[in-house]
């Protein structure tokens, strides 16, 4: 197959090193298809392989729609028909794992309306970088639960402060409870896609991520080859971590091509991403995960116009290697679309993002992120009946 060249779901069956094997939904395959793959063991094993193929990931729950990380917002996602609904992972003071983006919460609560936390402000580098604003590290639960969650980019997402104020910051076993009794209510496992953000930082302050997770995907039964969960990370080693404490998927997300993953720069190994990218090194990841999510910038990189250019390889060589890819992020705004994509001049009005998915869709690619997963699916079927 050549690059961009379209293929059917349908007909997919992606088998490497790893031994990690992506198919369809049952629907779609042929029963010749279904039987020849069952008679290979393929058809077992990762409960993956039994999602649609291409997924559609809540990014953050439907946050084209409602403030991100809220219950309001993964409840919409899973109402919309997502396929997996996105949790990103920070810690309290006292330990309890919190879903936000980031630690620093100042755009995404109304903290600074708190004048009794006025003197938590501060400064920090997280990850090389400075931020001033209120972090999750320096409030107990507690003290989080009084915060309200707010849309973090009101700018561009005008509509959804209609919602600021109605929901509280979720503790991600609050989210494994609510996905228990969701599950029981639709008659089917509700699919979490979990991310360890900044794990190297945290551990260095004696809030390690890794381990507090593994103890709740035990708890709820998440922890197995098969469990309905997806476990990534921007940094490679919390993986690995993860890897010898749960046996759940694990998927290790690629920023830009020349970033370096912080646990490498911390670590002085001079990889940068486009290292990563090569045939040497997926091999090197699919040795402790099942899947990578790159940047969709490394699906088809964009030009100096901002418009799509050529399909790179890495479609191709990842599922050499048996990982699948689940690309990240895929918004309607103008802003975020590529340049041919784009309609009008309002950079917050919605482009064409359905000839945008058409074409991230047609590299092969078994999934995405999306802020509006209604459209994602949209476009998922659009392609699937193609």
């Amino acid at each position: 197959m050549t690059q961009g060249e379209y293929r059917s779901p349908a007909r997919r069956t992606v088998i490497g090193a790893a031994g990690a094997a992506v198919l369809g939904a049952s629907a779609a395959l042929s029963p010749g298809t279904a039987q020849a793959a069952e008679s290979r063991g393929e058809g077992h094993g990762h409960g993956y392989r039994a999602l649609p193929v291409p997924t559609v990931i809540a990014h953050r729950g439907a946050s084209g729609y409602r403030p991100e990380h809220t219950l309001g917002s993964y409840q919409l996602a899973l109402d919309l028909g997502a396929h997996v609904i996105e949790q990103d992972l920070v810690p309290t003071k006292d330990g309890h794992l919190v879903c936000r983006h980031e630690n620093d919460i100042t755009g995404t609560t109304d903290v600074a309306d708190h004048p009794e936390f006025a003197s938590r402000r501060t400064t920090k580098s997280v990850d090389g970088v400075s931020y001033t604003g209120w972090f999750t590290e320096d409030f107990t639960l507690a003290e989080l639960k009084t915060l309200r969650a707010k849309e973090r980019i009101p700018g561009t997402r005008q509509e959804n402060t209609l919602y600021d104020g109605r929901w509280q910051i979720p503790t991600f076993e609050e989210v494994l409870r609510w996905a228990e009794r969701e599950g029981r209510r639709r008659g089917r496992e509700v699919w979490l896609h979990v991310e360890t953000k900044h794990p190297t930082y945290f551990r260095s302050l004696g809030l390690g991520l890794e381990e507090r997770l593994a103890t709740l995907l035990r708890r709820y039964g998440r922890h197995r080859t098969d469990s309905p969960v997806f476990l990534q990370s921007f940094e490679p080693s919390s993986i690995q971590r993860l890897a010898r404490l749960v046996n759940s998927p694990r998927v290790v997300l690629l920023s830009a091509a020349s970033s370096r993953p912080w646990d490498f720069v911390q670590a002085g190994d001079p990889r940068t991403v486009t290292d990563l990218v090569t045939p040497e090194g997926l091999r090197w990841i699919a040795s402790y995960a099942q899947g990578i999510g790159p940047t969709l910038d490394l699906v088809i990189p964009r030009d100096a116009s901002g418009r799509l250019g050529t399909p790179t390889t890495l479609v191709r060589d990842a599922h050499a290697k048996g990982l699948i890819l689940h690309p990240y992020t895929q918004r309607n705004e103008n802003s975020f679309l590529p340049a041919e994509f784009r309609r009008g001049t309002d950079p917050n009005a919605y482009g064409d993002v359905f000839g945008a998915l058409k074409a991230y869709l047609a590299t092969g690619i078994d999934g995405i992120f999306s802020d509006n997963p209604d459209t994602a699916l949209l476009a998922a079927a659009d392609f699937t009946k193609s």
